[in-house]
């Protein structure tokens, strides 16, 4: 992903401190989306837009540590920045439990804001790649009839083709021919790869 490609919302209720990073960012190759209050910010938020959120802790309308939890509520992995005034050790223990990336105190250190944002954007890029990837096994799940899907927890579960076909109640010929095609419809050469596709995707082998 190039910077361009990776969006910094900016929520501080001082336009002077948003045009000063703004022009930071920008030069530096970011999108920048500008916000002075918090509830505008929330309202047209986008969790598909790949980028972070930069927040100002203290906001008359709802302060920084709010609106993180607000994103985090509405299921949204958004990374988080935070930018104060006046250093708040407590504050900003909290925030970093709550999964803050840094916690800068202004006027901020060009040098830190790009190290914190380039961090951001290495983590945003693994949550969404791990989530495509996810999304791309459910895809491939779907395809699965429902008696593949019940030979394939057998499968995970270490069971014989002998002994899936004795719980089943069929024969082992009708066993192989729906393995290989659980096989072949999630695209996995063997059982190991199977059974890590399973554990991703939180699918348990019969009797697990």
């Amino acid at each position: 992903m190039t910077n361009d490609e990776f969006t910094v919302f900016l929520v501080d209720d001082d336009e002077g401190v948003l045009k000063a990073i703004g022009r930071l960012l920008q030069a530096r190759g970011y999108r920048i989306q500008p916000f002075t209050s918090p509830t505008a910010f929330l309202a047209s938020h986008d969790v598909s837009i790949p980028g972070c959120a930069l927040l100002d802790l203290s906001m008359p309308d709802l302060d920084g540590l709010a609106l993180q939890q607000a994103l985090s509520a509405c299921g949204s992995e958004r990374q988080v920045i935070f930018l104060t005034a006046k250093g708040d050790i407590p504050t900003s223990v909290r925030a970093m439990r709550a999964g803050a990336i840094d916690f800068l105190t202004k006027p901020v250190n060009d040098t830190d804001l790009l190290r914190a944002v380039q961090e951001a954007e290495r983590k945003d890029g693994e949550i969404r790649s791990k989530a495509a990837s996810l999304n791309s096994i459910i895809t491939k799940l779907a395809l699965l009839t429902p008696r593949e899907q019940e030979v394939m927890k057998h499968v995970v579960a270490g069971r014989l083709n002998k002994q899936i076909a004795g719980e089943l109640g069929t024969v082992e010929k009708t066993i192989k021919v729906h393995r290989g095609r659980v096989m072949n419809k999630l695209g996995v050469r063997s059982v190991a790869d199977l059974v890590r596709l399973a554990e991703r995707a939180g699918i348990a082998g019969v009797g697990s």
